[in-house]
């Protein structure tokens, strides 16, 4: 199912799969988790297995229906490159992607291994991004390198939540870079200056720069709302996209 959504870099997000396994820290405080069991607690249709992945068929053509320009944030719900989604299906879901060349479809994943795999040899259609997510050194950082091998018109990163200084990082083949911190009763904070390090290393290789949120942490280190800490960093709000 298609809907409008809160994510700030995107318009609407499109499941044509949901559920997922967790599989690195960053998937500690799962929310597609949480919204998952919601939903099922609600008799919601395609949430009849809770977190477990499902195949939603049905909801294939649904950016084919929609003629006015979107951007797509696909799999909110799940992981399109899980070892769950057969390949078969992910043709599909790229076959539809490239017969919408109206809209632009960001597609995230922690499985970048996966990703390359299915790309391999593959022209990924233009108006397809392709990202990973990066919450720390050891998991996320090697995902880079990976999505560089992928030949994809955006490549971009999706360092949320961020769990650590990522130190040094090449974003050579990288177009767009999102920050966030992370959000709920149990969320980690973030440091200020974790952000500072990936934002000289944007301006430097002039990478776009998108600052989604602080979270439940503020940027002086006090626990409150997301909404009382709001997107500011460092004076202003951040919210380049690629060109």
């Amino acid at each position: 199912m298609s809907t409008l959504t809160k994510i700030e870099w995107t318009e609407q997000t499109w499941n044509p799969t949901v559920g997922c396994t967790k599989i690195s820290p960053g998937c500690k405080n799962c929310y597609a988790e949480t919204m998952a069991k919601r939903l099922q607690a609600m008799g919601m249709h395609g949430y009849e297995n809770g977190f477990r992945i499902s195949l939603m068929p049905e909801r294939l053509a649904e950016p084919l229906e929609r003629r006015k320009p979107t951007i797509y944030f696909v799999n909110s719900m799940s992981d399109l490159f899980h070892e769950k989604v057969p390949f078969d299906y992910v043709r599909r879901v790229f076959d539809v992607m490239g017969r919408a060349p109206q809209h632009t479809f960001q597609v995230l994943t922690k499985r970048a291994e996966r990703m390359e795999e299915f790309c391999r040899g593959l022209e990924v259609p233009p108006n397809v991004w392709l990202g990973v997510s990066v919450e720390n050194r050891r998991h996320g950082v090697p995902r880079i390198a990976v999505l560089r091998k992928v030949d994809a018109f955006v490549r971009f990163l999706s360092v949320e939540p961020l769990l650590e200084d990522l130190g040094k990082i090449d974003l050579r083949g990288i177009q767009w870079v999102i920050v966030g911190g992370e959000s709920g009763s149990r969320a980690r904070p973030m440091r200020p200056e974790w952000v500072d390090g990936i934002k000289r290393q944007c301006d430097a290789a002039e990478v776009a720069f998108f600052f989604k949120q602080w979270g439940t942490w503020g940027a002086d280190g006090e626990k409150r709302s997301k909404k009382a800490n709001g997107r500011r960093y460092r004076g202003r709000v951040w919210d380049a996209m690629p060109a």
